[in-house]
């Protein structure tokens, strides 16, 4: 059973904008680190960006998006959000929501509850 559902993944053109959502099941998402990760044909899932519970409030973002990407979340809608911005063909990927114990540095491997993801498209 997943434990987060994953909407807004699309087709965009480069320079355009998307919004993901990431809405939790079976838990209360603002008592975990939130992150996005993202996972591109032939290649590893990394981390995007990552949240820590509210009462800590720390985020770290991969560096190639940092200032186009933010990440947030709703703690009363039980939902997470990707916001992006000045998309770029490398954004290409599978973006998933998950949720682990604490923020270290965004790696995947720290994350227990996991979405099935989104297809994300940026086309030139």
């Amino acid at each position: 059973q997943d434990h987060f559902v994953e909407s807004g993944g699309g087709l965009v053109q480069a320079g355009g904008s998307l919004r993901l959502s990431c809405q939790a099941q079976g838990f209360i998402l603002d008592y975990y680190t939130i992150g996005w990760f993202r996972q591109a044909p032939g290649k590893e899932r990394e981390g995007v960006a990552c949240i820590s519970s509210e009462n800590i409030g720390s985020t770290v973002y991969k560096d190639s998006v940092k200032g186009r990407f933010t990440i947030s979340k709703n703690k009363h809608r039980n939902m997470a959000y990707l916001q992006m911005d000045s998309l770029k063909t490398e954004d290409t990927a599978v973006y998933s929501c998950a949720a682990g114990a604490f923020l270290k540095d965004c790696s995947p491997a720290d994350f227990t509850y996991w979405g099935q993801g989104t297809q994300v498209t940026v086309s030139s």
